[in-house]
């Protein structure tokens, strides 16, 4: 499945040109031959009129609920762009291609994106599992490789991967954000965790432990695939966990609300950034207990629900300006379905990419996106900042805490703050966010 591409930007600066990238095998666009290292200076993708970005994305498969909306919002932003002159007098054109969330697939789309597509960069790549599978071909390949929708710690290493910049807040910041915030407010609660196994799981607990490692008393964890969480739920309970912190996608976190309402075991749940957007998480509540043939209104479910942002989140009806922007985008290029948190990713990410494309200059390269992307402010739509430097490609640096009230909506209860994803502290922060109208493609409609 394709809608139109979403391209990234990826800075060239003093290591740039550190990129000792080798190719390997076969030659593609932008690319020199076996043994040479790639060549950045090319605008591969790029026409008179267009420009071609790629993403790999859960269209299907287990993933898909709410996160095949990352790219309806992305979308939805480039079409805005296109509709109002491009970028430069260039159409985005986004290649969003299905890989159902399986490693496997997910080489092979973006094998097909780089060699026959013949991308300017990959914008969003999806998931942990995935995209790891494909890191060290796009760096090999020269292709910018700009915010991976996933928050792993892997993204952020210059060394390793000099064309990779993260996106969201990395696992082990957020939970050391959700961890404090815990051993504050629920200082004699025993704890337990459930966690995806893979690098989710591991970032997270790393960060959960700085600050709750006494109070842990359980660690669960599924396989992403799994048809249920119903044994991993009866062991929290089993230990008394009163304090449930779930590192999971939304249907996960459907599942293991559902699963403790059917056996009774009420804990606080808090969830981290990739599966508590509550207009997802409603959406698969109704559909799960439907199929389980039971009912239930899904606000009862997520009463009480904490959760880890960044984003200005969409249920906060605040006058905040980017959401107001959003809506507006959304209303008249969006698609049927509600628009969500998870939705406003997807458009944030657009807005990220356009703002480096125009940065670019009117001739764009894979080395001037690069470039232009590593020379902006460390801000954007976000509540915290965001880092794409040389020697940080961090993302956004930390997040907010909300609580989810039935009836009444989202509640912040952490103000945003930021930490590293070591030993340091978490500290309160504020932002000097640009407006929509500060932002030169934007700006038009």
């Amino acid at each position: 499945m394709r809608t139109d591409p979403i391209r990234a930007a990826r800075p060239l600066a003093a290591a740039s040109l550190a990129l000792a990238l080798l190719a390997a095998g076969c030659t593609g666009a932008g690319q020199t031959g076996e043994g040479a290292a790639a060549d950045l200076d090319v605008s591969t993708g790029v026409t008179d009129d267009t420009v071609t970005i790629g993403a790999h994305m859960p269209l299907t498969g287990p993933a898909a609920p709410g996160y095949s909306q990352i790219s309806v919002g992305a979308q939805a932003v480039y079409d805005f762009v296109n509709a109002n002159g491009g970028v430069h007098g260039r159409s985005i054109e986004y290649l969003a291609e299905d890989d159902a969330y399986d490693p496997t697939r997910t080489v092979e789309v973006t094998r097909e994106l780089v060699h026959n597509d013949e991308i300017f960069a990959m914008v969003g790549g999806l998931g942990t599992p995935t995209h790891s599978k494909v890191v060290d071909f796009l760096n090999t390949e020269g292709v910018p490789d700009l915010f991976p929708s996933s928050g792993a710690l892997m993204w952020n290493d210059p060394e390793k991967y000099p064309l990779t910049y993260g996106y969201q807040v990395d696992y082990t910041k957020e939970s050391k954000i959700l961890g404090e915030h815990i051993s504050e407010e629920f200082a004699d609660a025993d704890v337990g965790y459930l966690m995806q196994n893979d690098d989710v799981g591991v970032d997270s607990q790393r960060g959960l432990d700085m600050y709750l490692q006494d109070q842990a008393v359980a660690v669960e964890h599924y396989e992403s695939g799994a048809e249920d969480v119903s044994a991993q739920i009866a062991n929290l309970e089993q230990e008394g966990a009163e304090v449930v912190v779930c590192a999971c996608i939304p249907n996960y976190v459907a599942l293991a609300l559902l699963e403790s309402a059917r056996i009774g075991y009420e804990p606080q749940f808090v969830t981290s950034s990739i599966g508590g957007d509550t207009v997802t998480l409603r959406g698969l509540l109704s559909s799960f207990a439907e199929q389980a043939g039971s009912g239930g209104d899904p606000d009862d479910f997520l009463d009480g629900l904490m959760t880890l942002g960044y984003l200005p989140p969409v249920e906060m009806d605040d006058g905040d300006p980017w959401v107001e922007f959003f809506r507006g985008v959304y209303d008249e290029y969006g698609e049927d379905a509600p628009m969500s948190n998870t939705t406003v990713y997807g458009m944030v990410q657009a807005v990220l990419f356009v703002q480096a494309l125009e940065a670019a200059g009117e001739d764009p390269t894979r080395a001037s996106l690069i470039e232009a992307l590593e020379s902006q402010e460390g801000s954007g739509p976000g509540l915290v900042p965001f880092a794409s430097t040389e020697d940080d490609r961090g993302g956004f640096s930390g997040g907010f805490i909300t609580r989810y009230e039935a009836g009444e909506g989202l509640e912040m209860v952490r103000d945003p703050a930021v930490t590293d994803n070591a030993e340091g502290d978490v500290e309160d922060v504020e932002v000097d966010r640009p407006l929509p109208e500060d932002i030169g493609p934007l700006s038009q409609g």
